[in-house]
C-alpha cells in the first residue's frame, strides 16, 4: 500500500473518531465543534454583544479622523516632497503599533497604488539584532532614540505610533529627533498625551485603545493616498489604483 493510499484509507477512521475540522461520515460535527447534544456551537449573548460594541466603537474613531482629514492630507504631501528631495522616513511603535509602523514603511519602499520609484523608509523595531543589542546594552527606553541618532538626518521625518501616547522609548526618540532637526509626527489615542505634546504635529484619535489603533491604519492609508497623489503631480508616478498584489 502506498503512502498516499494509506492516508486515504485512514481518513474515514479519522472522521469516525471526530477529528477536529472534519465532519463524521453521518454528518455530525466533531465533539470539539458541537455542544453536548450534537448541535453546532452558537456564540453566547455576551460574545455577540462584545462584537457589536467593538464595531460600534469604530465609528467614533472614523469621525475623529474625518475631523482631521486636512492634516492627514498635509502630512502626505509634505512626506512626498521630503522623500522626493532625498530625505527618509523613520517609523516606530510598540506591539501592534510596531506592526502598523512597518505597514507604512512597506507601502513606501514597495508601492501603494500605481507604479513609482521606491522611497527610503525604515521601521526602527524591525532589525532584531540591533533592537536586542540596544535594549540589552542601553535599556529598552533607549531602543528608538539611539537608532534615531544613527539614521536621522536634518529634514527627515519620524512617525511615532502609540495608542496611549506615553511610551518612554517613543518620547525619548522624539527628543533625540528634535536635536537633529528631524520632524516628528505622532499618531496617538485621545489627547492630550505626552507624545502628542512633544512632537511637531499629531493626529490624536478620540476612541478607546483598540479602535484608535484600527484608526491608525486608516490614517496611514489616507496619508499614502495623499502621498501618491503628490508623487503623481510631481511627475514621478503613475495614477492608481494599480493592481493589488497583496
Amino acid at each position: 500500500m502506498t503512502a498516499e493510499s494509506l492516508r486515504e484509507a485512514e481518513l474515514p477512521a479519522m472522521h469516525r473518531v471526530g477529528t477536529p475540522g472534519f465532519p463524521s461520515p453521518d454528518g455530525v460535527s466533531s465533539p470539539e465543534e458541537a455542544g453536548h447534544d450534537g448541535a453546532p456551537h452558537d456564540a453566547s449573548p455576551a460574545a455577540r454583544e462584545a462584537v457589536r460594541t467593538h464595531l460600534e466603537n469604530v465609528l467614533p474613531a472614523l469621525r475623529s479622523l474625518e475631523s482631521q482629514a486636512d492634516r492627514l492630507a498635509d502630512w502626505g504631501v509634505e512626506l512626498a516632497q521630503r522623500l522626493l528631495s532625498g530625505q527618509k522616513l523613520l517609523a516606530a511603535g510598540n506591539g501592534g503599533s510596531a506592526a502598523e509602523a512597518q505597514h507604512l514603511t512597506a507601502e513606501l519602499v514597495g508601492r501603494f497604488d500605481g507604479e513609482r520609484m521606491p522611497f527610503s523608509a525604515i521601521s526602527l523595531h524591525a532589525e532584531s539584532s540591533a533592537v536586542t543589542a540596544i535594549a540589552n546594552d542601553y535599556g529598552y527606553e533607549e531602543l528608538f532614540a539611539r537608532q534615531v541618532r544613527a539614521h536621522g538626518r536634518s529634514g527627515d521625518i519620524l512617525v511615532l505610533l502609540s495608542t496611549s501616547g506615553q511610551s518612554p522609548n517613543l518620547l525619548r526618540a522624539a527628543e533625540a529627533a528634535s536635536r537633529l532637526n528631524v520632524t516628528t509626527w505622532a499618531l496617538t489615542g485621545p489627547a492630550p498625551n505626552p507624545l502628542a505634546s512633544c512632537c511637531d504635529d499629531a493626529v490624536a484619535i478620540d476612541a478607546i485603545s483598540a479602535n484608535a489603533q484600527e484608526g491608525h491604519l486608516i490614517a496611514l492609508h489616507a496619508i499614502c493616498r495623499a502621498f501618491e497623489a503628490e508623487v503623481v503631480r510631481k511627475g514621478q508616478g503613475v495614477p492608481g489604483p494599480g493592481a493589488d498584489r497583496r
